[in-house]
Order: C-alpha cells, then sequence, then structure tokens
C-alpha cells in the first residue's frame, strides 16, 4: 500500500472538469482505490477549494467539496508543528510559493510515496519525506 498525497488541483479537476484531466484524475482514483493505496491531502486543500464558493454564496458547490473530503477513503493531514519546520526549510527557496510548502511540508510530515500535482515546476523538487512529486500527466499507476 503506498501513501499518495493529491495537491489541491486534482481534487477541483475531479469535481469540476469535464475533460482531460477530470478523466485523469478520475483514473487514478479508481486505480488507488484497487490497490488500497491511501489517499492524503492538507487541511489547507479544504481552505483553498472552499474560496470560489463560498466568494459565490453557493453552500452547495462547498458542501460537495466538503463531502469529498470528509469521505473514509481521504486522510487530511494538519498543518503542525513537523509540518511547520519542513515549511520553513522548503522556504529557503524562494522559487517555491507559501502554499506549495504547506502542501509539501503536509506530504513530508506524513511520509508520502508520491505526490500528485499539476505543477510541472514542483516535479523537479526534492522534498525529503516525500519519495515522489509528479505532474499528474506523468502519474503512473
Amino acid at each position: 500500500m503506498s501513501r499518495v498525497f493529491f495537491d489541491t488541483n486534482l481534487f477541483i479537476y475531479f469535481l469540476e472538469d469535464d475533460g482531460e484531466r477530470g478523466a485523469r484524475v478520475t483514473e487514478i482514483l479508481e486505480r488507488l482505490s484497487e490497490r488500497q493505496d491511501e489517499l492524503l491531502t492538507s487541511t489547507f486543500t479544504l481552505a483553498e477549494v472552499l474560496v470560489k464558493p463560498l466568494a459565490a454564496g453557493d453552500e452547495a458547490w462547498a458542501s460537495r467539496y466538503e463531502k469529498l473530503l470528509n469521505t473514509p477513503g481521504v486522510v487530511m493531514v494538519p498543518f503542525d508543528r513537523s509540518c511547520a519546520r519542513i515549511y520553513a526549510r522548503l522556504r529557503q527557496d524562494r522559487a517555491v510559493k507559501a502554499p506549495d510548502a504547506i502542501q509539501l511540508s503536509c506530504a513530508a510530515s506524513a511520509k508520502c510515496d508520491l505526490f500528485i500535482t499539476n505543477d510541472e515546476r514542483l516535479s523537479r523538487k526534492l522534498v525529503p519525506g516525500i519519495q515522489f512529486i509528479t505532474s499528474l500527466d506523468k502519474a503512473f499507476f
């Protein structure tokens, strides 16, 4: 069983993209389920996905995200003290933006095997605690 961390954008694609990206995320989720892998994300993901629904005043839209991230198959990693130390190290590299550093630090703290994002530049980063970082397009299962 592998521990796979989804960056925020993958949840957005899953719920909102009827095209190629949404289909790719669905395919990966099905494969994770078959393999009985563990799906992780951070509490920060919930904050990020709620911005547009709440700004639009669309409680039903917000509720869909809250339900998705509250399903038994999704583990939400909190940003705690161990994450804060990893975050501080990651932010030494000014090319890593604060939201990305939060996500990466949560994944590293949880000792994830794979971090999947759609941000290609993150796939070139080496983060102790995460075995592999890859883009959605290059994720293999």
